[in-house]
């Protein structure tokens, strides 16, 4: 979850931070621009002063015209020399009063043509097309018409170099972006802080949830920070916990009663049956089936108890030898194995350890092996391997049984369920729940599948490392 909310809020801040940016930037820009258009207009206005007093000498026939105009020229001379800046007063025709450099021209149209039409229409400049950092050749051309007598006579025009603006908002671009990235890195730092601080509740509670939903049950969320709604809602989880945890000890105690309690009436009931079974004909059918029933329900019984106390018993996890101990049980169910005319072989690592709890894998072995054992017909093979793959051991028995359905696969391992085709083999319907009980106590599992070309395989994993530590 942190990995999907933390990329969020950066990119939300990122998107904040570029919003404040740009238009910061442009307005550097433009400040940057307008500070020499000013400049411009302001250079502009003394030579159109100076341009006046030479069109009204003119005017007058006067004889100093002529040194006025020389003043003038030499004038735009030194301006030009001095700045760079290209300047010339040109008349209502386009002829040029003064210029320097001598040989500069109006330019036949675009910007500066533009310019040159609203002078003469008594405009002055004030808002030229903005020049960017990349135009290496972008020019700033001002205009200013020369008024004399209410009429405009002549327009002062000047086209200045760009390089220095645009290295000075190239450096204040430099700045904030220096100044947007350390904001960057102060927002990612809070972003960590706040994912962190919502977060933390959250993970509490999915290790708590975790814990529970592999046996668990004493698992609760610890007091911790984050916003108040999930405190309330860690609150509200470990009632919740309490309450669930309340009535499983109360299911599992009373099916740990009820099958105690049970088992006295039963024995007294079978001992009756069997005092009756005296008094009646030798190989009666009818009272052999009663003892049958009787047997099986003593069984059911005993398991339920095994089950209830599978249930309620935390494993006692230790580094245990998986191979090994699953060579012991092969061993042990061997000759049984031989009675029937089953072959059991084992494949696989003859060393690998792994977390688990030997008398609970011990019997859940028994059981799969049994039932393995018990669907497989005689000359068939029962394969036992063991393996490591990745955080689990897997011990894999497979037969070579009538295996199972599809349906049959998602029900097996059900409480008192067996498949209607096996019916009349011997069992509860409980062993393999409590051998799912027994494994999940301890981080196990039991998983099934079918074995091609038919039967079935029964996967037993356990940690390789401890569950109640990682």
């Amino acid at each position: 979850m942190r990995a999907r909310l933390l990329p969020l809020l950066v990119v939300l801040m990122a998107g904040v931070l570029l919003a404040l940016g740009f238009p910061l930037a442009v307005s550097l820009a433009a400040g940057q621009q307008q500070r020499v258009v000013v400049d411009r207009i302001d250079d502009s206005a003394r030579f159109a002063a100076l341009a006046q007093f030479v069109i009204d000498a003119e005017g007058s026939g006067s004889t100093g015209s002529t040194e006025r105009l020389e003043t003038l020229q030499l004038e735009l001379a030194r301006y030009q020399q001095l700045y760079g800046i290209r300047v010339g007063i040109f008349l209502r025709d386009d002829n040029a009063m003064a210029r320097a450099p001598g040989w500069w021209e109006l330019p036949e149209a675009g910007e500066g043509r533009r310019a040159f039409q609203e002078a003469l229409a008594g405009r002055r400049s004030h808002d030229p097309a903005q020049v960017w950092p990349w135009q290496s050749h972008g020019k700033l051309l001002v205009a200013s018409p020369v008024v004399l007598d209410g009429d405009v006579v002549a327009v002062v025009v000047t086209e200045s170099p760009t390089d220095q603006m645009r290295a000075r908002i190239l450096d204040g671009w430099l700045i904030i972006i220096a100044g947007l990235a350390a904001a960057m890195l102060v927002a990612f730092g809070a972003a960590l802080v706040l994912t962190r601080w919502v977060l933390k509740p959250v993970r509490t509670l999915d290790a708590a949830a975790h814990g529970i939903a592999t046996g668990r049950m004493n698992s609760r969320v610890a007091a911790a920070g984050g916003p108040p709604e999930l405190q309330r809602l860690a609150h509200s989880f470990n009632e919740m916990a309490d309450n669930v945890e309340e009535v499983l000890e109360q299911q599992r105690a009373f099916v740990a009663d009820a099958s105690h309690q049970l088992r006295n009436p039963l024995a007294a009931l079978l001992l009756r049956i069997e005092l009756l079974a005296l008094e009646l004909p030798e190989g009666n059918e009818e009272i052999a089936s009663v003892r049958t029933e009787g047997k099986r329900l003593t069984q059911v019984l005993d398991d339920l108890l095994d089950l209830a106390l599978a249930e309620h018993t935390s494993a006692e996890l230790s580094l245990t030898d998986i191979a090994g101990l699953t060579a012991e049980r092969v061993a042990a169910w061997r000759p049984y194995a031989e009675e029937k005319g089953v072959r059991v072989t084992e494949t696989g690592r003859t060393a690998v350890t792994g977390w688990a709890d030997p008398i609970a894998l011990s019997s859940a072995l028994d059981a799969v092996i049994d039932n393995a054992l018990k669907f497989t017909p005689e000359g068939e093979e029962v394969e036992v391997s063991v393996a490591a793959d990745g955080p689990f051991v897997h011990v894999v028995v497979a037969d070579r049984g009538p295996g199972l359905t599809d349906e049959e696969l998602l029900r097996v391992g059900d409480r008192f369920w067996r498949s209607g085709r096996h019916q009349n083999v011997k069992g509860s319907g409980l062993g393999l729940s409590i051998s799912r009980a027994l494994l999940a106590a301890g981080g196990g599992s039991l998983a099934y599948e079918k074995n091609p070309p038919h039967g079935l395989r029964v996967t037993v994993a356990v940690p390789r490392s401890d569950p109640h530590t990682s």
